[in-house]
């Protein structure tokens, strides 16, 4: 999961290209582990099997599996796949939730999502989910040192409310949001210059690369591995070498990596420059404009698709165990019941899951990031930050690394009045009372949550199988190593129904022609957008 959060969209520089994803065309060959497209046969092809399909975990990852099994899998009243999907929680979503303060709904996991995440834009139109358009004002941001503002944008607002109130008027606003947001973007120029350029053309090349995992089946292979599945769209040496390499690689600014750059990385996956290439590239694609998320909460994607499969759906039941019988897996759970499966998915990291295997089966051992998430409804105490009225404290407070700083940012997600907001804290570590009694002046409500977030992307990467046993077990979370979000975490079921259909039901996936393409979609879904 990526816990991500927009930065300002005056960021003009780092707006990403909207051209239009690549077509359809037949792709490079496959290298060995990834599976390609049978061509025709006179051949039968093999009955449908009848089967019982499990799930473990209820967020995008495993939603998103049942998903693409119903697309891609026979089902009918002489061939029925059963999707059974578990959840140890006690709502789906997973790593998507939500928490209300002050009647309003604020995300605390995943939060946002790029405009070219394919699967994402898609199940919104499937849903028939309501769309939060990426805000219009132009937010301030300024980098903090841990003892000043090392840089820091204008701020629209003024000490006087009248002020305040005529900023508000709609000619007014456009006006002075625009003019701010031409006078931050030369702000910017003038502080990193260039770099800011390659920044965007490093981002940009990654992310047409990405897209390659949206053409139609019939011209992508069905991947094996992880590292069969990066290489074949050019993006396996991007895990192999820090995101700093790569950005120092294309002519970047040591400036513009030690402060933008980590701000971004340390607010999107909360871990420095250090951190694998493409990981990086991901989080710096979360940062450019129309990024948006679910009216209500980004839950509900993994709660409809459950739901459009027709699935059986056990909440609040933790599987603990995962045992190979030879035609069948045998699961039981914590409520003490057995549930038979021809095939079994796991749909949740297993780092910190204790499930046992019969017979053992082999995970590169990870470290999770944790990231402590942190909101306050109240007032900022502009001395900690070296100012005497609150109104001069950024929207946006993005830290350097380093290690004597206590948070990784604050940013306002509402104003409720002039004297009260609510603020979202990333931080590494817990963030006790006292410290939150020495940033804030007032608090009124405190919520805190420490999320396994994503795993601790350190070069080279090692990837976990996504075939567990060899057989009929697999494990979507393999590609986590590789980036972490919603839309990665779609990407990497979709693999995953596509190895189900072909090693288990032999059935080859192909787009008939009357169905548009998955790239002719994204533009649509795109410009809906």
């Amino acid at each position: 999961m990526s816990i991500i959060h927009t930065l300002p969209l005056f960021f003009t520089f780092l707006l990403l290209s909207q051209a239009q994803p690549p077509s359809g065309a037949p792709s490079p060959s496959p290298s060995s582990g990834a599976r390609s497209p049978s061509p025709p046969s006179d051949t039968p092809s093999p009955s449908p099997r009848s089967s019982t399909v499990c799930i473990i975990g209820a967020g995008i990852g495993g939603s998103s599996v049942a998903h693409f099994l119903r697309e891609y899998t026979p089902h009918s009243s002489d061939f029925p796949t059963k999707i059974l999907v578990f959840e140890r929680r006690t709502t789906v979503g997973g790593r998507m939730a939500t928490i209300t303060i002050a009647g309003d709904t604020f995300e605390a996991g995943a939060s946002i999502l790029h405009p070219k995440n394919f699967h994402a834009v898609n199940y919104t139109k499937l849903l028939d989910l309501k769309v939060k358009p990426p805000s219009s004002e132009s937010n301030s941001i300024g980098i903090w040192n841990g003892e000043r503002f090392v840089f820091k944008t204008v701020k629209i607002g003024s000490d006087i409310p009248l002020v305040n109130q005529l900023l508000k008027l709609p000619l007014i606003d456009y006006i002075v949001s625009n003019l701010v947001s031409l006078v931050n973007s030369v702000l910017l120029f003038f502080r990193y210059g260039f770099s800011l350029l390659k920044m965007q053309s490093f981002v940009e090349s990654a992310v047409n690369r990405f897209l390659k995992f949206y053409e139609v089946p019939g011209s992508r292979p069905v991947f094996e591995t992880v590292d069969e599945m990066l290489k074949w769209a050019g993006l396996y040496n991007l895990t192999t070498r820090t995101l700093q390499d790569e950005l120092t690689d294309v002519g970047m600014s040591p400036l513009l990596i030690n402060e933008l750059v980590t701000v971004i990385t340390r607010i999107n996956y909360g871990q420095s420059v250090l951190m694998s290439g493409l990981a990086g590239a991901v989080s710096l694609a979360g940062s450019g404009g129309g990024l948006w998320a679910i009216e209500g909460g980004n839950w509900q994607m993994a709660a409809g698709l459950i739901n459009q499969s027709d699935a059986e759906l056990h909440l609040h039941e933790e599987i603990i165990s995962i045992a190979n019988l030879g035609d069948y897996y045998e699961l039981s759970s914590t409520k003490g019941k057995s549930y038979s499966c021809e095939v079994a998915v796991v749909a949740t990291p297993l780092d910190e899951l204790n499930i046992q295997f019969t017979p053992p089966v082999s995970v590169p051992k990870r470290k999770l990031q944790h990231t402590h998430t942190t909101f306050v409804r109240g007032s900022l105490n502009p001395v900690y930050f070296g100012f005497s009225r609150a109104t001069k404290i950024p929207e946006l407070v993005g830290t350097l690394e380093d290690p004597n700083i206590p948070f990784s940012s604050i940013s306002v997600l509402k104003k409720h009045n002039e004297k009260e907001s609510t603020f979202k804290i990333f931080s590494r570590q817990p963030m006790a009372d006292t410290l939150l009694d020495k940033i804030f002046s007032a608090r009124n409500e405190t919520i805190r949550i420490d999320w396994a977030a994503y795993p601790h992307y350190k070069p080279p990467e090692i990837f976990a199988p996504f075939i567990l046993d060899g057989q009929h077990l697999y494990y979507v979370n393999a590609f986590e190593n590789a980036a972490s979000t919603m839309e990665t975490s779609a990407v990497a079921a979709e693999n995953i129904a596509r190895l189900i259909a072909s090693r288990y039901f032999g059935k080859v996936i192909a787009y008939p022609s009357n169905k548009a393409t998955a790239s002719s979609q994204a533009v649509d879904a795109h410009l809906d957008l």
